[in-house]
């Protein structure tokens, strides 16, 4: 049976001398610290193109320890899932973890790419309730890369895992000892990607080399792990509809923003594609947001005003909407478009189809004043225009401000892009809540037209929530205008 749990962890080099500073200050009062040694043997799974590890999933089977098994550990914001097999029998891959990467993988076989031994100094924090704060494992690796470059290195790392009872402000306490005695924090997300590489140096971050490609390389990189993530999640059963969009939308914005660091025939067939799959899965978000906000409306009313079976109207038909809607985004997963989606989307992890345009470095800043520039004069025009276009028009121009906000913000600093951000962010929600009406009353509106020829139902509710769906739509507009001033 698949389990799964959430891994947020820091790592760190380290030289082969290195001591583990004393972590006693680091714990609660009344804390304590355990210490064990224990040998783990991993083995590595990829395609022979490594698509799992372009998308920083990682699939392996280990023996030794007390996590023993098969772990799958995909992306998570800034954390990792990860997902759970016992180790059974034979060492291929388990059908279960298999399914759940056959969107990343891209239909292709899976097969040993790496063979990792750890020995693992462990230091576990509890809490006077025995709470496990955090591990820190002191690694001394040895590594063999399999294939026709076949290699061996080995290392020492430190990584610090956060237990169910620590927070973030434990990992930085801990990284502040740790970097006082000489660990670094690592530029490589896992042990495999070091096996991996061509060579041991430094891995270079975000932004570091100057231009405006890697400040949109990184930004763009970000929202495929997140279209990834919920390729797998949707695999496992869970809803990732709403993250995976928001990624969607994100990649997208970054595609019309810096258009002209995009070659424009893979920007357009992108954005196109890109656009397909979230009106698939638009669909279903829709009915869920809906579903959630006539709930809450109609509990909201005096039962005298609800003549009917108003809400299981609602539910049963919305739920029924929402299921057909998400049976046809599983039936896509399988498809060839989707397929060829994936295929490019992971394809511009190591060739992204960029001009010379993106080797400027002030590129960024300039995408950044023109989508800001946009985004007040379409808010600016929807104050005057009632139309409810203009206002939907306005909305996407400040989600696209809003991005190009986040993304610059290694060039802008942090407190500029904050500060635009919080602005952007501020007015699409109140356009946002505009054009959540506006749907929500042609929803309504259908609905109480089936009400109203269903024997005993009628549309008078529906009619009374449409109502206040184009009350609540115009307040929004109000606002909106005032924020525009």
């Amino acid at each position: 049976m698949l389990e799964a749990q959430r891994e947020r962890e820091d790592k760190y080099e380290v030289d082969p001398d290195f001591a583990v500073p004393d972590l006693a200050k680091a714990l609660p009062a009344d804390g304590r610290i355990e210490q064990a040694t224990v040998d783990l043997d991993s083995v590595y799974y990829d395609t022979a193109d490594n698509d799992l590890f372009r998308h920083h999933v990682t699939l392996r089977r280990r023996t030794g320890g007390a996590d023993a098994g098969w772990h799958l550990k995909v992306p998570a914001d800034k954390a990792r899932t990860e997902i759970r097999l016992p180790l059974g029998d034979g060492d291929s891959v388990p059908p279960e973890l298999a399914d759940l990467v056959a969107g990343v993988s891209l239909g292709k076989p899976l097969r040993p790419v790496a063979m990792i031994s750890t020995v693992r100094s462990a230091h576990r924090l509890y809490d006077k309730q025995n709470n496990l704060l955090a591990e820190v494992a002191d690694d001394r690796v040895q590594a063999t890369a399999v294939g026709e470059s076949a290699r061996a290195s080995e290392w020492r790392e430190v990584e610090v895992e956060l237990g169910e009872g620590g927070d973030e402000k434990l990992l930085k306490r801990i990284g502040k000892r740790l970097t006082r005695g000489d660990a670094h924090p690592s530029g490589r997300a896992s042990k495999l990607e070091r096996a991996l590489s061509a060579d041991s140096g430094q891995v270079l971050t975000a932004g570091e080399d100057g231009t405006a490609r890697a400040v949109v390389l990184a930004y763009v990189d970000a929202q495929i792990q997140a279209i990834v993530a919920g390729d797998v999640a949707l695999r496992r059963g869970h809803d990732p509809v709403h993250p995976t969009r928001v990624g969607i939308r994100r990649l997208r914005s970054t595609l019309r923003v810096y258009g002209p660091l995009f070659d424009p025939t893979s920007q357009d067939w992108m954005d196109a594609e890109l656009s397909w799959y979230a009106g698939l899965l638009g669909e279903v978000r829709d009915r869920q947001v809906q579903r959630e906000r006539f709930a809450t409306a109609v509990a909201d009313l005096p039962t005298e005003l609800v003549l009917g079976p108003v809400a299981a109207r609602i539910e049963n038909d919305l739920l029924s909407e929402q299921l057909h809607h998400r049976a046809v985004v599983m039936e896509a997963l399988s498809g060839d478009r989707y397929r060829t989606l994936l295929t490019v989307l992971t394809s511009w992890l190591t060739d992204p189809p960029m001009t010379e345009a993106a080797e400027k470095p002030k590129a960024v800043k300039r995408g950044v004043r023109r989508a800001g520039k946009k985004a007040d004069k379409r808010v600016a025009a929807a104050a005057v225009d009632t139309e409810d276009e203009a206002l939907h028009r306005a909305r996407k121009a400040c989600k696209r401000a809003r991005y190009a906000a986040e993304l610059g913000a290694p060039v802008l600093g942090k407190k500029k892009s904050k500060k635009r951000v919080k602005k952007y962010k501020k007015l699409q929600e109140v356009l946002g809540e505009h054009q959540d009406s506006v749907v929500a009353a042609g929803t309504l509106r259908t609905l109480g037209a089936r009400a109203g020829i269903t024997p005993g139902e009628n549309g008078f509710t529906f009619g009374l929530l449409y109502g206040l769906e184009q009350q609540a739509a115009e307040n929004a507009r109000i606002r909106a205008s005032h924020l525009s001033t």
